[in-house]
């Protein structure tokens, strides 16, 4: 299958992994997901319908009025990616004119034109909510076309929710399917990207999100989810059926420092759960309490 990239660019993006979680998810006839992100599971996988979710509010928006309005979408945003657009000046008048922007569909044009132009593709707001990213200076930054109307097509099979994870499990049906990409949860003191949103996913979340995923494979829905593969992940999705992929990083202050890292896939079923944890690797050591 030919794999199709979102039109995003996104800390964390799963176009890498997608083979891997294809492989893993189970059948079903809605995917669900309450950490979205840009989407490259939704783009690459075929499911009857879909139900998408994120806490930030500003990509949900894009999605919705993508899905609602291509044709003027695609057309509008294609005038912000001009030579006098790429300019460092511009891009911080721009970034002003997002944070004070309160209509939505201007406010979704702005966001691609920053996803695009800023430093990374990095999603990132101060505690005031402020979107804070500085200019990328890129040569000549991409514009989407043509993922943009993929999407657009596909997302008429999806329904877009501003949700936070809880919520969004609270409503599990039996025909569904769950992939969880969480923030995964840090390598080191020094590694952790969770000001995501302008509130950040802690180590509570990682816990609480595996407990639902365990109680709702409970119930017979499966529920997928990635994250790091360390002794803290480990303990957390004890019960579900573990395999570890390598796959090289995305976002570092360094490019000679992408190097490849084991992501674990961990997966819940009813069938897992009563199923003594399988041996996927060398022995867990003890975690280090500080």
């Amino acid at each position: 299958m030919t794999k199709t990239r979102a039109f995003l660019k996104w800390a964390g993006g799963k176009y890498g992994l997608v083979e891997s979680i294809n492989q893993r998810l189970p059948e079903g006839r809605e995917l669900v997901e309450p950490f979205m992100g840009a989407g490259s599971v939704f783009l690459n996988s075929n499911f009857e319908s879909y139900l998408l979710a994120d806490i930030n509010a500003d990509l949900i928006h894009l999605y919705q009025i993508l899905k609602t309005k291509p044709d003027r979408f695609i057309r509008e945003a294609a005038g912000f990616f001009t030579p006098a657009n790429n300019d460092k000046a511009a891009y911080y008048d721009h970034r002003v004119a997002f944070n004070q922007e309160r209509d939505r569909f201007r406010r979704a044009l702005l966001f691609l034109y920053l996803n695009r132009h800023g430093y990374n593709g990095l999603c990132r707001y101060n505690k005031s909510g402020g979107f804070n990213v500085p200019f990328g200076a890129y040569k000549k930054p991409y514009f989407p076309e043509r993922e943009l109307w993929f999407f657009a097509e596909k997302a008429q099979k999806a329904t877009f929710v501003c949700q936070g994870y809880d919520q969004v499990f609270a409503q599990a049906r039996p025909d569904q399917v769950f992939y969880c990409d969480p923030p995964y949860a840090p390598l080191s003191t020094t590694a952790s990207f969770t000001t995501y949103a302008a509130n950040g996913f802690t180590l509570d979340d990682q816990a609480i999100l595996a407990r639902l995923a365990r109680e709702t494979a409970a119930t017979g829905v499966p529920v997928l989810v990635s994250n790091h593969d360390i002794p803290l992940t480990r303990e957390l999705y004890r019960g579900a059926d573990l395999e570890v992929v390598s796959v090289k990083r995305t976002i570092s202050r360094n490019a000679h420092n992408r190097k490849k890292v084991d992501e674990l896939l961990a997966l819940f079923t009813e069938a897992s759960l009563h199923e003594p944890c399988p041996v996927t690797s060398a022995p867990v050591a003890p975690l280090a309490v500080k």
